[in-house]
């Protein structure tokens, strides 16, 4: 691949610049020509401020959806520590079965794929569940209810007496986290400007790895635990965050975008001023946000109306939009089976085997302190890679570094896979330095650049559905790749070991090939100019490169540019509209 570089600024005059009228709204919103330039200059005040003036006019945006992003600490930890179990003796001697090759005891591959796959298959009802009610109720009254639940649910693992028990607390349990997987994305997405959206988004990613390193270390702290609470202590500890969340997020305000949804203009430019500093919020400046929200969301309106879910597969454009997120394959019942792509590739690019560094370590003869002493090192690569991708995605873009993301995690993938072949004690160590190294490339890249992407390809109407489309197709893999690869590295199963390095790297080209062809730029662009380059059926490579005009014929006081409204290519002629 070429040497890395930023993505290049749109083109400007003399490049190809695509351009639209919405006149045509004036019937449907009041007061349309003031709606109009109060948007087009909130439009151009936001893309002309700095990444260090964002933040302090929006740093109580930033500090409202950093909190809600700390649900997901929850699910972080709990998913991996059911994990990290599979290697626990006391785990293993309370629920395993006895293995007398090795004189051991151990979880069989049966049921930790039961184990691990309870929790997604509790997501996918709590994605659907909070589909309908993040319309009708809101953001804030979601996650308060789920955090209430999820208080209730952890009474079942905690005082499970067999591993049928402790599925059944991972499935319910589940329900709470699959609300806080879309509820924290749509929200960071809905109150963040664009030049802190990358940060809070990624920051998601972040959440989710505190929870695995918190997870590895209080297990490790547990080993010298004699008895049941060796396992049990970790759950218990979980009992912290929903009350601390539930009292700190009922202060929250509410999404400016979901209010103005449902006609609630006032209290947008309520909301709008509780996330924005003292010193740099006017209600004129409140007016304005609104407007534009007003603006793109009447845009949208026409495009589907409804928001349903079959929305975001309905038109090419919208299923264009949705592929992005999901990955289409026509199915023998002449239906259209959507896989979330991007979502997907978090599990196809080699990420499963991370949660098997444990197992890699003890056969290479490690005991098990010392084995969950390295893990630590691997889990702490959800930290680090992510400080890292901040920089990363802000100056190179979503495309580029997840292009090389993969590209790095495919070559670990290879190296692994080969290094599987040999019998030896060295080549185990290389297998978990590998296993780091797989951590470090994920987390700089696919990790935390996933959730920006996917809360900017889609319409601002059709976000939080589209998530729980993305989010289900992605735990509908895990429950794949749960299902195979504790088979694959189980002696008691296929037996593959380290060499199923091999397929992970399979899978890696084959998202890297989908990504180059299919995945667009969309670093520092507003929702509204996202609309017009799908709407307009821009090829994914040209995203970075094109030239918006979402506010045409308006004067440059208000659309914020000095476009050359004819410098359109002649090959898109045909998509400037009349003005």
């Amino acid at each position: 691949m070429p040497d890395i570089q930023p993505e290049p600024e749109p083109e400007s005059a003399g490049g190809q610049v695509l351009a639209v009228d919405h006149s045509h709204l004036s019937s449907k919103i009041e007061n349309y020509e003031q709606v109009l330039q109060d948007a087009a200059a909130a439009d151009r005040q936001e893309h002309k401020m700095g990444g260090w003036e964002t933040f302090k006019a929006y740093r109580k945006a930033a500090f409202w959806s950093a909190i809600l992003s700390t649900c997901l600490v929850m699910e972080g930890f709990d998913l991996v520590v059911i994990g990290s179990f599979y290697g626990q003796p006391a785990f293993q001697q309370r629920f395993g079965t006895y293995d007398p090759t090795t004189g051991g005891w151990l979880i069989t591959a049966e049921w930790q794929t039961g184990l691990s796959n309870g929790a997604l298959v509790g997501e996918i009802l709590g994605i659907v569940i909070n589909g309908y009610c993040t319309d009708k109720f809101g953001y804030k009254p979601t996650v308060l209810g789920a955090l209430v639940a999820m208080a209730a649910f952890i009474f079942i693992p905690v005082f499970a007496q067999s591993l049928t028990v402790l599925v059944v607390g991972e499935i319910l349990q589940g329900i709470p986290w699959g609300i806080f997987q879309v509820v924290t994305t749509a929200y960071a997405a809905d109150v963040c400007p664009i030049n802190l959206r990358a940060y809070l988004t990624t920051f998601i990613n972040m959440c989710w790895g505190m929870g695995i390193f918190l997870s590895s270390g209080i297990v490790r702290a547990c080993l010298n635990i004699d008895g049941d609470w060796s396992w049990r202590l970790p759950f218990c500890l979980q009992w912290i965050w929903p009350p601390l969340l539930f009292t700190i997020i009922l202060f929250a305000p509410e999404s400016p975008w979901w209010l103005v949804r449902q006609g609630r203009f006032a209290d947008a430019e309520e909301s709008c001023r509780r996330l924005s500093s003292k010193e740099y919020y006017t209600p004129e400046s409140g007016k304005r946000q609104v407007a534009y929200m007003i603006h793109t969301t009447a845009m949208e309106r026409e495009e589907s109306e409804g928001a349903r879910f079959v929305d975001c597969f309905r038109g090419k454009i919208n299923l264009r939009r949705t592929e992005i997120s999901e990955y289409k394959a026509a199915s023998r019942a002449k239906s259209h089976a959507q896989v979330c792509a991007v979502f997907t590739i978090q599990w196809w690019c080699g990420d499963p085997l991370i949660a098997y560094a444990i197992t890699f370590y003890e056969e290479a003869g490690l005991d098990a302190i010392k084995a969950f002493d390295l893990n630590l090192g691997v889990t702490s690569m959800y930290i680090v890679g992510t400080l890292i991708s901040w920089p990363l995605v802000s100056r190179f873009g979503r495309r580029t570094i997840y292009l090389y993301g993969l590209a790095g995690m495919g070559a670990t993938m290879l190296i692994t896979g080969i290094l599987g072949f040999v019998n030896a004690n060295g080549a185990r160590w290389a297998i978990g330095t590998m296993l780091i190294l797989l951590n470090l490339f994920y987390n700089m890249s696919v990790g935390p650049a996933c959730y920006v992407i996917i809360s900017e390809t889609h319409s601002t109407r059709l976000r939080a559905k589209s998530i729980v489309l993305a989010r289900n197709a992605y735990n509908i893999t895990g429950i794949i790749t749960n299902t195979i690869t504790p088979r694959m590295i189980s002696p008691l199963a296929w037996g593959w070991g380290a060499r199923c390095g091999l397929f992970w790297f399979g899978t890696c080209v084959l998202s890297w090939i989908w990504c180059l062809f299919r995945l667009p730029e969309t670093k520092g662009r507003s929702y509204g100019e996202l609309d017009i380059l799908f709407n307009n059926r821009v090829e994914a490579w040209k995203f970075a490169r094109t030239k918006v005009d979402q506010f045409a014929g308006l004067p440059e006081d208000w659309s914020g540019g000095d476009v050359d409204k004819k410098g359109v290519e002649p090959e898109h002629e045909h998509v400037e509209q009349a003005r």
